[in-house]
């Protein structure tokens, strides 16, 4: 979790230090540095102005679905990260406007750092149903589910730990303390980049890794690929090519915010990427074009599954070929119809192997 620089630069970090307590004011350099009304003000009512919009369009997306019976959750939880993100840039206006007050840069800095954590679940969850779409025994088996599950937990558990860390930091001048605390944060900041870039293998598993080959007997036997489970609308390359674009900005911003908290810079002494270009550019401009690029691209309909989805092959026995769970997938689609000619003629065959041991044992039977 990054820091600021103090208010009033050296001069005033000195002055608030000799106040009889706390909270004090960061002692080094952070992403964004210390807001000024004269740019900062202006970029954040822009940035404000933008997840404002985010958050009425995914808004409205979610009540017109849920209007019509289709339950897609993430569009909340879009327009929920969105609303974190109004209220950081608020905070940054107020810390802008009252530089001095070390309450509100606490505020403004635990908002800031917290909120991506929604666009990371949302990538995991997207990148899950891709992996039960193409292995959908190893993506539904419980090792996975319990895999899955940890990972959220663990997000909780990190965001928890670093909000604790960040404002005990406020809170202490002991030297032992803020080593242990920077400890913290920097596997915090680590853990996140890691988790912000998972998605990434996990979808290229699914797609590398062979699919299971479901064996006909009879006539020869017949070795079938196990078809891709489809979900929603569009095609499979959409959805994937979705995933892997929104992963990789999510995971440079994530990257290069660890990148910075392992460089330790006095807070006179700020380098060259902790410029408010940076800050704004790493965090809020990625995360706007996360959030927009699902939202314009529905992903509300590509990536809706049937409710009550637990087992392999949920996903495509849950439509019925009308409303919105159409699926357009041309791939899947061939895929199905060809296994499907194969398990008919196969029915044929038994059919016609049953019609001749019915007719040799009547034929054997005394009149």
């Amino acid at each position: 979790m990054s820091t600021n620089s103090p208010p009033g630069g050296p001069g005033g970090q000195l002055e608030q230090l000799k106040k009889p307590g706390p909270p004090y004011p960061p002692q080094g350099a952070g992403l964004g540095g210390q807001p000024t009304t004269g740019v900062d003000v202006p970029i954040s009512a822009v940035m404000l102005a933008l997840f404002v919009a985010s958050a009425a369009l995914n808004m409205t997306i979610l009540q017109l679905n849920m209007r019509r019976g289709h339950k897609f959750v993430l569009s909340g939880v879009l327009f929920g990260f969105s609303m974190a993100r109004i209220t950081a840039n608020v905070m940054r206006i107020v810390w802008a406007c009252y530089p001095r007050n070390v309450r509100v840069a606490i505020a403004a800095n635990i908002l800031t750092n917290a909120g991506v954590l929604l666009l990371f679940i949302v990538n995991l969850i997207l990148a899950q149903r891709i992996l039960r779409a193409y292995q959908p025994r190893l993506g539904w088996c419980r090792p996975v589910r319990l895999g899955f599950r940890g990972l959220y937990a663990a997000v909780v558990a990190c965001l928890v730990m670093v909000i604790t860390a960040a404002v005990y930091s406020f809170y202490t001048l002991d030297a032992d303390k803020l080593t242990k605390i920077r400890d913290v944060q920097l596997f915090a900041v680590t853990f996140l980049a890691v988790l912000a870039f998972l998605p990434v293998p996990i979808v290229a598993l699914a797609l590398l890794l062979p699919r299971q080959t479901t064996t006909i007997t009879g006539g020869g036997g017949i070795g079938v690929g196990q078809p891709v489970d489809p979900f929603g609308t569009g095609s499979m390359r959409t959805k994937i090519a979705l995933v892997l674009f929104t992963t990789t900005l999510l995971a440079l911003g994530a990257g290069f915010r660890a990148g910075i908290a392992y460089i330790k810079r006095p807070a006179d002494h700020p380098a060259w990427f902790h410029h408010k270009a940076a800050y704004y550019c790493f965090n809020y401009t990625i995360e706007l074009i996360v959030v927009f690029t699902y939202a314009l691209s529905r992903f509300d309909r590509r990536f809706w599954i049937p409710n009550g989805s637990c087992k392999p092959g949920d996903y495509s026995r849950g439509g019925d070929g009308s409303g919105d769970n159409n699926n357009n997938d041309k791939d899947a689609v061939e895929e199905g119809f060809r296994l499907s000619a194969e398990q008919q003629g196969q029915e044929d065959r038994e059919r016609d192997w049953e019609a001749r041991a019915k007719a040799e044992t009547e034929r054997g039977m005394p009149s």
